[in-house]
């Protein structure tokens, strides 16, 4: 007993010391390793060798050394890999059968096939891709990330981040530009206003962004990132500083581009969308993870992403390959009139931003967010505490201010999940079980424990094979 200070360190349930005087109980966060999984706790010991430590450092290094440069905004047709020849189309999250995919997504690729004019109707479009007519497959399988549905078309322009400084120039990720809110293709929608919208985007919106790149020269994205973060974007959910940070790059240029109406309206729709830049955030995430795909003996998290029905996670050591579970809701705030009963499991490439260390990661940049995904400003920064317990390290690229600018934390590695029982904290929005009806709130969901048990037990097989 301290006198005048704690008297009770608690290691079980909370209600075990109710009954003890406020102020007189220190409640300490202990969970069993391995969420209680025996098994999985002696392989990930086992997995925690010199050759994991160094794989490690290697990984992270490969990522936050990566300074992704917006360099071009192209038809995806043109610098996608593998979407140029046939009828394929990209969703979000690990790779799941059409007869299994949730509302939001069959009705994006229903509306991604009516856009690419290769069928007449819902139902024609519907028939294409329940017949494989049309093949889909996962936008992370091809360099690319999608929000949401995270459906992507050949015709549909996509932001291209590069290593290098033009087009070609190392590697590249991928990103579709975003529509706004309301009703829009990634949660389902595929009314003749939402098909519109797409092709005035593919037709004045891309090429008018691409013109203007080709003047500006490329954009640093972390560099635009790192001042968004500081001005209380957090990269995910949060995007007002760093779309108009982006907008204010590129107006002068585009208010100048002919004929003049096409400038207002590009300028207008980039006015309206303050969500803008969150898939610029993606792709430039999505560079840097696939940086250390491959390196063998790393435990670093490469990618987290859902479709709607499960969630997919991906580890550097294990390369292309998926370790999935069931995924559910998210928990937050919903619009009026709306509520859990509607709610689509979560979806969405998005939390490449989070395996990077932005999103759920750097909350403690934004309090703001609170309004938007629930929780109070203190909650917002004791999310981002949390997550430097599961991350090698911090990233140099992105100081928090509320933080004393340190380096928001960076690199989920598999075994500090297990071993503290800490599942990495996902910014996200929650769409409406049906398509097309959109977006009906936002909120905050975890990795499911399963992909990690899962991941854990194929790295520890893979390594007693060699």
């Amino acid at each position: 007993m301290i006198p005048g200070g704690v008297q009770i360190l608690n290691v079980g349930l909370p209600l075990i010391v109710e009954g003890a005087p406020a102020g007189a109980v220190l409640q300490l966060d202990w969970r069993p390793p391995a969420f209680g999984d025996a098994d999985a706790a002696r392989l990930a010991v086992g997995l925690d060798t010199e050759a994991t430590r160094s794989a490690n450092e290697k990984a992270i290094a490969a990522v936050q050394s990566t300074r992704g440069k917006l360099v071009a905004v192209r038809p995806a047709r043109e610098v996608v890999p593998g979407i140029a020849d046939g009828r394929v189309l990209l969703h979000a999250g690990p790779p799941i059968e059409v007869a299994r995919m949730c509302g939001p997504m069959r009705g994006a690729l229903i509306g991604a096939a009516l856009f690419e004019e290769w069928a007449a109707d819902p139902t024609e479009a519907a028939e294409l891709i329940d017949s494989g007519a049309i093949r889909v497959e996962p936008c992370h399988h091809h360099g690319a990330v999608g929000p949401m549905a995270g459906v992507l078309a050949p015709s549909m322009p996509v932001f291209v981040v590069s290593e290098g400084e033009s087009l070609g120039d190392g590697r590249s990720a991928f990103a579709s530009l975003n529509e706004g809110l309301g009703k829009v293709l990634r949660f389902g929608a595929y009314d003749a206003e939402v098909i519109t919208r797409l092709r005035w985007m593919r037709d004045i919106l891309g090429p008018a962004l691409d013109e203007a790149l080709a003047v500006s020269g490329p954009i640093d994205v972390s560099s635009l990132i790192a001042q968004a973060l500081a001005m209380g974007d957090e990269g995910h959910n949060r995007n007002v500083a760093a779309t108009s940070l982006l907008t204010r790059r590129l107006a002068p240029i585009i208010a100048a581009l002919t004929p003049n109406d096409r400038a207002v309206a590009v300028l207008r729709f980039l006015a309206g969308n303050d969500h803008f830049a969150l898939n610029l955030s993606m792709a430039n995430a999505k560079l840097a993870m696939d940086a250390a795909i491959g390196i063998e003996d790393s435990t670093l998290v490469t990618a987290m992403s859902r479709n709607g029905v499960e969630f997919g996670l991906r580890v550097a050591g294990s390369g292309d390959r998926w370790f999935t579970a069931e995924v559910g809701p998210a928990d937050g705030l919903f619009f009026p009139g709306y509520g859990p009963e509607q709610a689509n499991p979560d979806l969405g490439d998005s939390a490449i931003t989070e395996t990077l260390g932005l999103g759920g990661f750097a909350m403690a940049a934004s309090p703001a967010i609170t309004q938007f995904v629930g929780g109070t400003p203190a909650d917002a920064i004791a999310a981002t505490t949390s997550m430097r317990r599961i991350t090698l390290g911090q990233h140099p690229a992105f100081p928090l201010p509320p933080m004393n600018f340190a380096g928001a934390p960076s690199g989920i590695d598999i075994l500090k999940v297990l071993e503290t029982g800490v599942l990495p904290v996902i910014n996200t929005g929650i769409a409406h079980r049906e398509a097309g009806v959109g977006q009906i709130g936002a909120g905050i969901v975890t990795a499911p424990p399963e992909v990690f048990l899962k991941a854990v037990r194929y790295l520890a097989e893979q390594r007693a094979s060699r």
